[in-house]
């Protein structure tokens, strides 16, 4: 009954509200704006926020040293490892072959595939980075979904979020955990009771929250969550395409002969799209605007009812057959699947521009997903973000090849994947081998995983040209700029400031209710802006709130902890919300229906969890 005793303490005294104070204040204030807004990229903002605080070191007391000592920081160090022993897992096919395995007894029972997707995605996510390994099973549960006739709409969020409370199993589950344990040792010498996570510190706590969360996305949450994807979806239906297709032939004397594609387009007119050319019945799909054209090639062109007329008019060609809706092209005409802008993609900021994505991707976009909302105007221009979703028309082999590339994310299966799939013993030695060096405190983490990315270059299961391509550049540049903003919080005396006031606010309430307020308010936190500064900017707060109140503040330390990775109440506060964005049509307001019950019945778990195990 302890816990839930009324707080009497002694009260403390206020702490004064300081002109370095202030200013830190606004440093966190700008940081939010920009986290909030996406005004700047992720990584860009982090950079700024170093900058901002080495330029006013007079109040902030952030040296130029200090400034840039988030990049060698033992968290930030042991995340970028992470990130390429996970890459490194992903090369062999693993995580895609277990997808596919408990995938194969789901049918078409709606809880066995929610089953399949938990199990293959939760336990994974204790061990390896979540972004990768949801960017991976994208297409495996879409194609499960499929094949079950059930909306992928169903399963798609349950993806992410499983992918999110399996990652609190362990230490190494997500940066957020790695650098919260680098946090509160940092904080061990002002608070005895706080350390750094050993490798399974709260994996009691983890397997609990990781059931009762799969309990609830497997039986309850997919009532909540309607079919926005209907099962196996007609793309071009989804997308609104109504474009009509016809094959005009080169004829002879045509003024096109010679030219290029791109010269042909134009003379054609703006709403005349070239989208394959077959010549001596080889067909090339979303040719190059220098192609050249032949004598007798025949043109498959796209274009609006109302261009169709002007094709019959047009010098040197003359219409093949029948104009027909984009819905009647055959197979061997290319596949139309939707490509996910993933998160170090070249295309996010960047303006959509079809002939140059043509040109680079060998793919005709036929459509654009922009935060979720379908855009039904002219897609030219529109400025690309992580999650995005292009509907494109291409040859298999292409996207055989863009399956392999960090830009985007094929929301389809390879049919030939390559995976070095001989190497996956090798590669689950490595894993094993770093989790137990730190698990029994051979070696520190940070130790263990390095040498781990060493190992799996000299085995051959990465090359070392692929370590470079497995690091998410943007979660190490945040780290490094959310890291010293956390230091000057500290220093300036902004985190006591903010525990004294909490600690006057909840003066009525039992430890229990602020240890539970404490979650609640890192959890609506995490969902606005990065997961990592949120760790950051409240584990300071919360240990010297637990303090002031008498209570544990290992339990205040692991309640942000657990929080911070439970973003669900909508896709911009985690990165693998964004990746099923636009695969599974959501609305902002979907990832809230589910996420919401979620969030409130893991804030009961975790803080009750917390009580149980370690006390308040």
């Amino acid at each position: 009954m302890a816990v839930l005793a009324p707080l009497v303490q002694e009260p403390a005294a206020q702490p004064a509200l300081t002109t370095d104070a202030l200013v830190v204040f606004g440093v966190v204030l700008v940081a939010l704006v920009l986290f909030l807004t996406e005004r700047l990229p992720i990584d860009v903002t982090a950079i700024l926020l170093i900058v901002i605080l080495v330029v006013l070191e007079p109040w902030t007391g952030i040296d130029p040293e200090t400034g840039i000592s988030g990049f060698a920081n033992e968290a930030t160090i042991t995340v970028l490892a992470m990130l390429i022993l996970s890459g490194g897992i992903s090369r062999t096919g693993l995580v895609q072959e277990l997808g596919r395995r408990m995938a194969a007894f789901a049918g078409d029972s709606i809880h066995r595939q929610l089953f399949a997707t938990v199990a293959a995605t939760s336990p994974v996510s204790g061990f390896l980075n979540n972004t990768p390994v949801v960017a991976l099973l994208v297409p495996v549960v879409t194609d499960v979904a499929n094949r079950g006739n059930t909306s992928p709409s169903k399963l798609l969020i349950p993806l992410s979020y499983a992918s999110q409370i399996g990652g609190m199993l362990t230490l190494i589950g997500t940066s957020t955990n790695i650098l919260a344990s680098d946090i509160s040792g940092r904080l061990g010498s002002e608070y005895p009771e706080l350390h750094r996570f050993s490798m399974f510190e709260f994996t009691q706590l983890g397997a609990l929250v990781t059931l009762v969360g799969g309990l609830y996305l497997i039986f309850a949450g997919h009532y909540l969550l309607p079919e926005r994807v209907p099962p196996r979806a007609d793309y071009l239906e989804e997308y609104d395409v109504g474009n009509y297709v016809a094959d005009v032939a080169v004829v002879p004397g045509s003024p096109l002969v010679g030219e290029s594609i791109g010269d042909a387009t134009a003379a054609l007119g703006p709403e005349i799209d070239v989208v394959q050319v077959v010549r001596d019945a080889d067909r090339s799909i979303a040719p190059r605007q220098e192609t050249r054209l032949h004598e007798g090639d025949v043109l498959v062109v796209r274009t609006n009812r109302d261009a169709i007329t002007a094709l019959e008019d047009a010098e040197g060609i003359e219409p093949v057959g029948q104009p027909r809706l984009d819905g009647d092209l055959s197979a061997e005409e290319g596949i139309i699947t939707e490509l996910v802008v993933s998160l170090d993609s070249r295309l996010i900021g960047e303006r959509l521009d079809p002939e140059a994505f043509r040109e680079e991707f060998d793919a005709a976009v036929l459509g654009l997903r922009h935060r979720g909302e379908l855009i039904a105007e002219r897609i030219v221009g529109t400025r690309l973000g992580v999650g995005d979703t292009l509907l494109v028309q291409a040859a298999p082999e292409t996207l055989e090849r863009l399956s392999r590339r960090d830009d985007v994310i094929v929301a389809r299966e390879p049919s030939q994947p390559d995976y070095r799939a001989d190497k996956a013993p090798v590669a689950v030695a490595i894993m094993i081998g770093v989790v137990a060096v730190a698990a029994l405190e051979i070696y520190p983490i940070l130790i263990s995983a390095l040498a781990g990315v060493v190992a799996m270059v000299v085995t051959g299961v990465l090359d070392a040209n692929e370590l470079y391509d497995a690091v998410e550049w943007d979660i190490i540049f945040l780290l490094a700029g959310v890291i010293p903003l956390g230091i000057a919080l500290e220093e300036s005396g902004g985190a006591a400031l903010l525990a004294f006031a909490v600690v006057e606010t909840a003066s009525v309430l039992p430890t229990i209710a602020v240890l539970w307020l404490f979650y609640m308010l890192t959890a609506l936190l995490t969902n606005v802006i990065s997961n990592n500064a949120s760790v950051v900017l409240l584990i300071p707060v919360a240990a010297a709130a637990a303090a002031g109140i008498g209570a544990n503040p290992f339990a205040f330390v692991l309640a942000v902890t657990f929080a911070a990775s439970t973003a669900f109440l909508g896709p911009i506060g985690y990165q693998t919300n964004l990746f099923v964005y636009g695969p599974g049509g959501y609305r902002f307001t979907d990832y809230a229906r589910i996420g919401a019950p979620l969030q409130l019945i893991l804030s009961v778990v975790t803080v009750l969890g917390i009580a149980f195990f370690w006390g308040v």
